[in-house]
């Protein structure tokens, strides 16, 4: 830099009295133009003084003087008599004045400290290639409209960016075939309007009415590739000030997770043109940006940011946001937000902070609009127990207490993304200790701070003294029934205590995998009818129940088991006077394959059931070899007629119902045997027939259970279940089928694997 001084003042000096020399025959604008060179190299001087660092800007500055310096050495030698001459130099002088002044003010814009620290403010332009960004809902898909504010929104979130690309978790109707392929035809040609960037995902677990679990969807979102991941309302439209948020917030440099609550419109004029990038007016006129961010500011100073609509965005996608494990809370359904946000800060892993008012979003109002409400997203009376579910959960897991804590808030000031706290002193966290900004930038943002008064997140925390309202399920067992019930009105029916519970999880689970959603859960006491309401599950409560069931040794032979077995005859007996078709499955009975299209085909007037025999050679309808843990009942009156017999039976016997069946239904010695594997019963005229226990094998049948790889020995014999009986104990049982690896259910996790 001091050569480079030294030339300059050398051919300064030597210009200056070379031009000298003849001013007495140049012009007579050659002292004015003489005198603006000299406060341009009075302005170097102090500039270079004042600011060393920036030395890229006077090395141009130098070379750009020497270069005016040579040009009037040359024009100034001779008489200048054209006027056009002499503007054409004069406007040479004012453009390298204005480009000196304009490169002066860009440096000013870059800061030693905007280039080291990652809380840092920043203008709108990212040097790095953009992040790719997934964002991910749950939709009922065949339920959209081309109407509907779900598909508005959709729209808005692809039309931002090519980096973006939207999951929808969607659940498949498997009721019966012709719904599933009407879904699969609906979810076809509702993913070619959009394209690659549009992905149906099915693998995340849903209530018996539908609703998403949040923890099965946050598990599933951490096995997709993307650099920051998006979870968000299906009915928030999003503006494209969302991507240069998110851009920002990539360049942090460290883990961090961004909230931003949404705006509530009554009504929104505007519809996409045809190329689906802009927004337009009835009349065609297009509508800018900034006039969509005016109306949505103006909106926001009326109504506060709703809390149940919120984005969160976060980076590092396989990490948790947050320490421990997260309940299962219903999706949509209140309590998640603020318990996610509250554990994230608790935990610090992330750095938490809100983009409430530099998010543009909204969602429109049920005032009337010409876009109409998702049937998925709706929120009828009936669903008020799942918002208490969820603050149930929000005071059984984590910290969700009356603790009281604010934001950093994420703020857009002179074309800058600044951090500043939520107090009322706000200080700009942006700026590292030590160092500091121009007096006239810091006045800049300080009077932007000041000014917004900018929205932010609204939460409703759950006090730790609050009292929840008491849990209540407004079904019962007449009520579910159509609602789970197959075409063919059959369901499946499990009968669980407490002691049971994880088992009845694993069960629930592998239905639920094999695409079984018709099953109902009969409760034997409020533990575990309360637990089943919080999973999600199709349950009522058997008021008839024995109590005082024993945790540990309520397994077969005891005086508990004989109770409780008492209870499933009596349901399957009521839900078959309902008019319903019932397979009862004990939890302990593991399902490879879905048995109930085989089970139907045996017709009317028989009930299938399970054959206990071990012995290979041994006729399977041998005396009190049928198993009543798992059989399949039509609703016909033969077999109503013939439950109420086996009903009555149990009831005075000092047994389980196992014994009343037989003997009821294939004669005390199995006097009513026909063949190897039935029975008739000679007064209703019902058919036994014993499920051939290469197809239904129990417990103790070909040492299945002995086997070292138990799933590849059943597949191998195309097994429709395996039942873990002929075990004593729930301990045993449980650990013996965990072990064999037929295990559906993260107990840890409530959830499941």
């Amino acid at each position: 830099m001091l050569k480079s001084e030294n030339n300059f003042l050398k051919m300064t000096k030597s210009v200056h009295m070379s031009s000298s020399s003849s001013s007495s025959s140049s012009s007579p604008f050659l002292p004015p133009a003489f005198r603006f060179i000299t406060i341009l190299k009075f302005w170097y001087f102090s500039i270079f003084f004042l600011f060393p660092l920036k030395l890229h800007f006077f090395n141009f500055c130098l070379y750009f003087l020497n270069f005016l310096l040579l040009i009037q050495q040359f024009f100034f030698r001779f008489p200048m008599k054209l006027k056009g001459l002499r503007a054409g130099l004069l406007s040479i002088w004012l453009s390298g004045f204005l480009l000196i002044a304009l490169s002066f003010y860009g440096t000013q814009l870059l800061s030693p400290t905007s280039l080291n620290d990652p809380f840092r403010y920043s203008g709108d332009s990212i040097a790095t290639a953009a992040p790719r960004i997934t964002i991910f809902t749950s939709l009922n898909v065949s339920s959209l409209e081309e109407n509907s504010q779900a598909l508005l929104a959709l729209r808005s979130w692809l039309a931002l960016s090519s980096q973006i690309t939207v999951v929808l978790f969607t659940q498949h109707n498997n009721n019966n075939n012709n719904n599933n392929n009407n879904h699969s035809s609906d979810s076809s040609s509702f993913t070619d309007k959009f394209g690659s960037r549009l992905l149906l995902d099915s693998t995340i677990d849903f209530t018996f009415l539908g609703t998403p679990f949040l923890h099965s969807m946050m598990s599933r979102i951490e096995a997709y590739q993307s650099d920051i991941a998006v979870l968000m309302d299906p009915e928030t439209v999003l503006l494209p000030d969302f991507i240069s948020a998110l851009s920002y917030a990539h360049e942090l440099g460290r883990d961090w997770l961004l909230v931003s609550s949404s705006v509530e419109i009554p009504r929104f004029p505007f519809h996409w043109d045809e190329t689906r990038h802009f927004w337009r007016q009835d009349n065609g006129k297009r509508v800018r940006f900034r006039e969509l961010q005016k109306m949505i500011s103006l909106r926001s100073l009326q109504s506060n940011s709703s809390a149940s609509k919120m984005i969160m965005a976060w980076n590092n996608i396989d990490m948790p946001l947050h320490c421990g494990v997260l309940p299962p809370f219903l999706y949509q359904r209140g309590t998640h937000n603020q318990w996610i946000i509250n554990e994230a800060m608790s935990c610090k892993r992330r750095f938490v902070f809100d983009a409430t008012s530099t998010i543009s979003s909204f969602f429109l109002g049920n005032a009337e609009n010409i876009y109409n409400r998702s049937d998925n997203v709706s929120e009828p009376k009936t669903r008020n127990w799942e918002y208490v579910g969820n603050s149930h959960l929000g005071q059984l897991y984590g910290s969700l207490y009356s603790r009281s804590y604010t934001l950093p808030k994420l703020l857009k000031c002179n074309r800058r993304y600044i951090f500043v706290s939520a107090s009322e002193r706000s200080t700009d966290l942006s700026i590292p200790k030590g160092k500091s900004l121009g007096f006239r930038t810091r006045e800049k943002i300080s009077a932007c701070i000041t000014r917004t008064k900018s929205r932010s997140l609204k939460l409703d925390f759950v006090q730790k003294d609050e009292t929840v309202p008491p849990l209540k399920f407004p079904f019962d067992l007449e009520s579910l029934l159509p609602l789970v019930a197959d075409k063919n009105r059959t369901v499946v029916l499990s009968v669980a205590g407490y002691s049971y519970k994880d088992m009845l999880m694993s069960w629930v689970c592998r239905l639920r995998r094999l695409k079984v959603p018709n099953f109902l859960v009969c409760a034997l006491d409020d533990e575990t009818y309360q637990f089943s309401i919080l999973q999600g599950l199709p349950v009522f409560f058997d008021p008839y129940a024995p109590k005082n069931i024993s945790f540990n040794d309520c397994h077969f032979g005891s005086k508990c088991f004989q109770r409780v077995t008492k209870v499933k005859s009596r349901t399957v007996l009521k839900i078959l006077k309902l008019g319903y078709n019932v397979l009862l499955s004990d939890v302990d009975v593991y399902w490879f394959r879905n048995p109930l299209p085989l089970l139907q085909s045996f017709g009317p007037s028989v009930l299938a059931a399970q054959s206990d025999e071990y012995n290979t050679t041994a006729p399977i309808n041998r005396p009190r070899r049928l198993n009543s843990g798992f059989y399949f009942a039509r609703s016909d009156s033969p077999t109503i007629a013939a439950m109420e017999k086996v009903v009555k039976h149990a009831a005075t016997s000092g047994l389980s119902e196992q014994p009343s069946f037989y003997d009821t239904l294939c004669g005390e010695g199995g006097a009513y045997r026909l063949g190897d594997d039935r029975c008739v019963e000679p007064e209703t005229n019902l058919t036994v027939q014993f499920l051939d226990r290469e197809l239904f094998p129990n417990g103790a049948y070909g040492d299945l259970w002995l086997k070292e790889d138990v799933r590849a020995e059943c597949e191998k014999k195309h097994c429709f279940v395996l039942h873990n009986n002929w075990i004593s104990g729930r301990l045993k049982k449980l650990e013996r089928q965990m072990m064999k690896g037929l295990w559906e259910y993260d107990a840890s996790m409530r959830m499941c694997v």
